[in-house]
């Protein structure tokens, strides 16, 4: 792959990625929160399943390692993002992204249980104290004020980010066989239904949609550019240049979508928040120090 192709995607992911957030925002003065995610991911989930069929034999899932993928993918890493949604009604844009950056250190603490090849080590306890540290200045929780919507919706929205990671180490734990796109795209379709059984539950109703053009456009690109174009692209990235790499797209996304708060939705952010969010990216580097060393000793080695 080019390094003009790799720099592309790159900038291409952290785009969409960032203005995920945004869109997620201006979706919900339209439509409740997990009706919103429902409708997401089954447009996703009707796209992605009519490619696999139509240019696949393999399509639907043939072993039990398939459906095991297809059930955390499903149940945990699609159907937790609802959390996410409900969550931004409550806090910036900005704050959701900055909060979804502790996502890699997340993903480390799962997968020491469950990956045995993944095990923490050394100076990886550091990184991970230090990345929790800083989302803790980004929440600051205060028990004086635990009923506060804004503290409701960050802590809801860190919770909806571990579920979500533990969906995505489970389906790397079932080593699944099936192509990528027919994974995800049952994925979204039980993710969806997720969504709805839980939107039932908790009384949203059709009738409180409010079906503006810019609703249905909120809908659109979060199922078709994000849901379909973007996770493909951040998988091509992540097999081309590895995942740290393809992670630091985590780290730059927030500045996308602080940028958007603040432009298109006059949202403001604390300085506090912007320095809890340099100590979680200073606890990813630390985390990742091995790797980042050896890439560095590599680029070296190139240009000598």
């Amino acid at each position: 792959m080019s390094r003009a192709r790799s720099i592309a995607l790159f900038v291409l992911i952290t785009l969409l990625f960032g203005t995920a957030f945004p869109a997620v925002k201006t979706g919900l003065a339209f439509i409740p929160p997990l009706l919103f995610a429902a409708s997401r991911s089954y447009l996703a989930a009707a796209l992605l399943l009519l490619y696999v069929g139509a240019t696949t034999e393999y399509w639907r899932p043939r072993s039990r390692r398939d459906v095991t993928a297809v059930l955390s993918a499903g149940l945990l890493l699609v159907g937790g993002t609802g959390i996410g949604f409900i969550a931004q009604q409550f806090i910036t844009a900005g704050v959701a992204a900055i909060i979804f950056s502790l996502a890699p250190i997340i993903t480390a603490v799962l997968a020491w249980p469950l990956l045995p090849a993944e095990r923490l080590a050394g100076r990886d306890y550091a990184g991970v104290l230090l990345g929790f540290v800083g989302i803790a200045v980004v929440i600051r929780p205060d028990p004086a004020s635990l009923l506060d919507p804004e503290l409701l919706g960050k802590l809801l929205f860190f919770g909806g980010v571990v579920v979500v990671e533990l969906g995505a180490v489970l389906v790397r734990r079932s080593r699944a066989e099936m192509p990528i796109p027919a994974l995800t795209g049952w994925a979204m379709l039980l993710g969806g239904t997720v969504h709805v059984l839980f939107a039932v539950a908790l009384g949203e109703s059709v009738a409180s949609i409010d079906p503006t053009p810019l609703a249905a456009a909120m809908v659109v690109y979060l199922g078709v550019f994000l849901g379909v174009f973007g996770l493909v692209a951040y998988l091509v990235l992540m097999g081309d240049v590895g995942p740290l790499k393809a992670n630091l797209t985590t780290y730059l996304t927030p500045v996308v979508a602080l940028a958007i708060g603040w432009v298109f939705l006059a949202e403001r952010i604390q300085p506090l928040t912007l320095v809890g969010f340099g100590i979680i990216v200073a606890g990813f580097a630390l985390l990742e120090s091995r790797e980042i060393g050896a890439e560095l000793i590599k680029y070296r080695s190139l240009y000598r």
